[in-house]
C-alpha cells in the first residue's frame, strides 16, 4: 500500500474480524482511521493498536441497528474530521441459521436489511458531502457471494422468514445501491465499488452460523484494500468483485427498474424524501 499521510477513512464494523484487520493496515499506510463500533472497549483496543504502530485513530460508537444513532454516527464523523477519503460500509449480521427467528431493528424494519444495507444506504448518502469535497475519494461496500434477488412484494420477508434468504437479500441490495452510486457520482470525482471478501473467513459471524471457516479474515482483509486503496478500480465504478477478481453479481444487480424501486423504498425509509 502505498502511503496515505493526512488522508481519512472510515471503517464500519472495525472492532471485529476482517474490519479490525482492514482498520490496523490502513493506519499503518498512513490513514487517520475512523474506528466504527458497538462496544467501546474493544474500539479502544483498536485504536490502541493502531496508534502504538505509529498510526492515528479515533473511535466513533453507533448500533447500525437504529437509524438514529446512524445519523448520530455522520454527525460524530463530520465533527471529528473536516475530509474524508474513504468509507468501508463493512459491519454486517450474519445469517445465524434461523434463531432466534425473524428480528426487527429499533425502527421495525427486518434487522439484516436495516443493519446490512440499510444504515450503509443512508451513512453514505449522509457522508456524500464530505466525501465529494476530499475528492479523489472512494466508497467499498462489503457485500457477499451469497445474493438473492429482492421480493419487492415481501421486501422485509413478514410472510416467509428465513435468516438465510434475508442475509442474501441484503446483501445483494448493496450491490444494486452500489450500481446506482456509481451513476449518481458520475464525474464527482467519487468511486464506488463493492465485493465479496472471501468465502466463510475466520470471523465472529461465521462462527455464530454454524458454519466451519474456510479462509482467514486476512484473505478477506486483502480483498477490500484491493479496492479502497489499490490500483484496479482507479477511475472505475459501479463493480462488483469476487474476491480480487472483477465478477458478475446476481442479474438483479443490473436491472433498472429493480434499482429504481429499490431507491425510492431506501429513500422513504431512511427519512431522505423531501
Amino acid at each position: 500500500m502505498t502511503q496515505h499521510d493526512g488522508q481519512a477513512a472510515l471503517v464500519t464494523g472495525a472492532t471485529d474480524g476482517v474490519g479490525r484487520v482492514v482498520a490496523v493496515r490502513l493506519g499503518a499506510a498512513g490513514f487517520r482511521v475512523l474506528v466504527h463500533g458497538r462496544d467501546h472497549a474493544r474500539g479502544a483496543a483498536v485504536v490502541r493498536e493502531i496508534e502504538q504502530a505509529g498510526g492515528r485513530a479515533a473511535f466513533l460508537r453507533a448500533d447500525l441497528s437504529s437509524l438514529d444513532e446512524v445519523r448520530g454516527l455522520a454527525k460524530a464523523v463530520a465533527t471529528t474530521t473536516d475530509r474524508l477519503h474513504l468509507l468501508i460500509n463493512n459491519a454486517g449480521v450474519g445469517t445465524a441459521g434461523n434463531t432466534p427467528g425473524r428480528q426487527v431493528s429499533a425502527d421495525g424494519h427486518e434487522l439484516r436489511f436495516a443493519v446490512n444495507y440499510l444504515a450503509g444506504f443512508l451513512l453514505t448518502h449522509l457522508l456524500l458531502p464530505l466525501l465529494k469535497a476530499s475528492a479523489p475519494a472512494r466508497i467499498v461496500n462489503v457485500s457477499s457471494a451469497g445474493q438473492q434477488a429482492i421480493d419487492f412484494s415481501d421486501v422485509m420477508l413478514t410472510r416467509h422468514y428465513s435468516g438465510g434468504a434475508a442475509y442474501c437479500q441484503s446483501k445483494l441490495a448493496q450491490i444494486l445501491f452500489t450500481v446506482d452510486l456509481a451513476r449518481e457520482l458520475e464525474g464527482s470525482g467519487v468511486i464506488a465499488n463493492a465485493l465479496h471478501p472471501s468465502t466463510y473467513m475466520n470471523t465472529t459471524m461465521v462462527r455464530q452460523s454454524g458454519t466451519t471457516p474456510m479462509s482467514r479474515v486476512e484473505d478477506g482483509a486483502e480483498a477490500i484494500l484491493n479496492l479502497a486503496v489499490g490500483p484496479a478500480v482507479e477511475g472505475r465504478s459501479g463493480l462488483y468483485f469476487n474476491v480480487l477478481r472483477e465478477a458478475r453479481a446476481n442479474s438483479q444487480a443490473y436491472d433498472t427498474e429493480a434499482r429504481a424501486k429499490l431507491r425510492k423504498l431506501s429513500l422513504e425509509l431512511a427519512g431522505l424524501t423531501t
